[in-house]
């Protein structure tokens, strides 16, 4: 009789691999070997529509590019969208765990679905764009975990549709990141697979990436914090996804002249829904810490 070797998953997710019939990117807890984040990408024609059933699960739909409505049995919401993820923020909309969606765009659109398991039902709900919270954060070529900019303005800018002060959600965590091309993001590297109240929270993380631009690229580094931990270092089209159940993470680096977009959803099984990181000491200190 022999032993069964233990399901160990694919950090680095190219383009195509996580697809199926109804999605083109489609990440689950069980493909990912973890227990709470999911991602799905659905792209819709031109008067398409798309039915899903929530489940043990809350989700966000956020337009990737183009607008939609978002049904929820006797609610609907109105998604103008945007052009693409490189145009600026999105409204977007809360579809609770245990219900019935239905997304319909005349135009037709790419939707991104974020997702997390979780306790509560909260109720359905529309995030307005124009109170998504900006702020401006990160220096010189290097930005802050998250950190959100774009290379035609020039200035960091972050925008927190979904983080944990800003939207509320049962389990689920969610940024959009923009990094301009030739700069790093997610520097120093940092890391969040600990449960150490006060100090750091336990979360699954999926980073979806799109690259602005033919051709374009950029790369994305993992690296152990612990004997045996995660370790990637992927060269990230648009499309591809990379997982980080565990390890410091970071940089995150735009090739010049394409500026490089990620989403980030992250959960986990603490009870409080807190974005708590651990900078690694040594890069920390190089940097002179941030300002």
């Amino acid at each position: 009789m022999t032993t069964a070797e233990p399901y160990v998953p694919e950090l680095y997710v190219p383009k195509g691999s996580a697809a199926n019939a109804q999605y083109v990117v489609d990440i689950d807890p069980k493909r990912a070997g973890w227990t709470h984040s999911s991602l799905r990408v659905v792209e819709l024609e031109p008067g398409g529509t798309h039915h899903f059933t929530t489940g043990d699960s809350e989700w966000i739909v956020l337009p990737l590019s183009g607008g939609c409505t978002v049904r929820i049995a006797d609610e609907e919401f109105q998604l103008l969208g945007r052009e693409s993820v490189f145009a600026g923020v999105t409204d977007f909309a809360y579809v609770p765990r245990d219900a019935q969606a239905k997304i319909a765009s005349g135009a037709g659109g790419r939707f991104a679905l974020a997702g997390a398991k979780c306790e509560r039902r909260l109720p359905a709900r529309y995030g307005p764009a124009p109170e998504v919270p900006v702020e401006r954060r990160g220096d010189g070529t290097c930005l802050l975990p998250h950190a959100r900019t774009t290379s035609r303005g020039g200035t960091p800018t972050v925008r927190n549709f979904a983080s944990a002060d800003a939207f509320t959600c049962d389990k689920l965590i969610a940024v959009e990141v923009i990094t301009p091309g030739g700069n790093w993001s997610s520097y120093p590297p940092h890391k969040h697979d600990e449960q150490r109240p006060g100090e750091e929270a336990e979360l699954e993380e999926i980073y979806y990436f799109e690259i602005d631009g033919p051709n374009g690229f950029g790369y994305q580094r993992v690296f152990p914090s612990r004997e045996g931990g995660s370790d990637v270092l992927a060269e990230v089209r648009s499309g591809d996804a990379v997982l980080v159940p565990d390890g410091w993470h970071g940089p995150s680096i735009a090739q010049p002249g394409h500026d490089m977009y990620y989403l980030n959803v992250m959960a986990g099984p603490g009870g409080t829904r807190e974005w708590r990181i651990c900078f690694h000491p040594d890069h920390v200190e190089s940097t002179g810490g941030y300002r």
